[in-house]
């Protein structure tokens, strides 16, 4: 009986003053500063969920730069792998393949010679870094320090073929460039090799183009303007009947010598 009443007197007490909702309030009121925030344990969760999709993210992005680097023919084809701000570590013997790759007379467009000697076998380079951009790709030779000792600006043109060459279907009678300047192929290479070897190294500076073409090479044109220290030539060669020119770039001084044997005054 003394049980039931003190449980009855509990019950209408709490039905009448409301001391247990008062009790639970002020208990809830004065730890709430040591309690997390509302969803601050799944926001935790969320956060770190997120961290560990954009570390994979980032072993991914790193993973795929080294095939990049690794299945790259040249550094045109390494430029156009990369895409802009994208990034891509390249070691010592890489760099050094791809750029021995090139034809000599390309190399100095990506890093001069002499100078490439010093920072690949000197000590001033620790590791090279390229980064993709628009029509390109920049490249940074990085010392132990973490300071850039060299960068290099290559563009996809003077990565590629440089505008080096280009064909052109029919004869050199078409192209205005060549005209009152067009001499038949045997007098123009008896020419050309009168020339000291330098000069003629200067005069053709990459032969594959002209190798790799079928025909009987009938007539060459010497350009009659310079741009940018360069005069166009055209080979015109004839095969099954018909013809194409193939156009390239010769340096400006050494297409002036050549001239001067042409005319008889060299």
């Amino acid at each position: 009986m003394a049980v039931l009443s003190v449980t009855c007197i509990i019950i209408v007490s709490e039905f009448r003053f409301d001391w247990c909702e008062r009790l639970v309030g002020n208990y809830l009121s004065f730890t709430n500063n040591t309690r997390p925030e509302n969803g601050a344990i799944w926001d935790a969760g969320r956060h770190m969920a997120n961290a560990l999709q954009s570390l994979d993210q980032m072993a991914l992005a790193r993973e795929s730069a080294g095939r990049t680097v690794r299945t790259a023919d040249s550094f045109a084809d390494l430029a156009a792998k990369l895409g802009p701000g994208e990034w891509a570590t390249l070691d010592k013997a890489r760099f050094r393949a791809l750029y021995l790759s090139l034809p000599p007379y390309r190399r100095r467009h990506v890093v001069d010679p002499v100078q490439l000697v010093w920072l690949l076998n000197g000590g001033a380079t620790d590791r090279i870094f390229c980064e993709g951009r628009m029509g390109g790709m920049k490249i940074f030779f990085i010392d132990t320090r973490n300071r850039v000792v060299q960068q290099v600006d290559l563009d996809l043109q003077t990565l590629g073929n440089n505008g080096s060459h280009a064909v052109m279907p029919g004869t050199l009678d078409n192209a205005p460039e060549f005209f009152g300047r067009i001499y038949p192929a045997s007098l123009f290479f008896t020419a050309v090799l009168r020339l000291p070897g330098e000069m003629r190294a200067d005069l053709l500076l990459d032969t594959e183009d002209l190798l790799t073409e079928k025909g009987l090479l009938h007539r060459v044109g010497v350009g009659n303007s310079a741009q940018d220290g360069f005069i166009c030539l055209g080979f015109e060669f004839r095969h099954l009947g018909e013809s194409r020119v193939v156009k390239v770039k010769a340096r400006e001084w050494a297409v002036w010598q050549l001239t001067l044997v042409l005319r008889g005054d060299g």
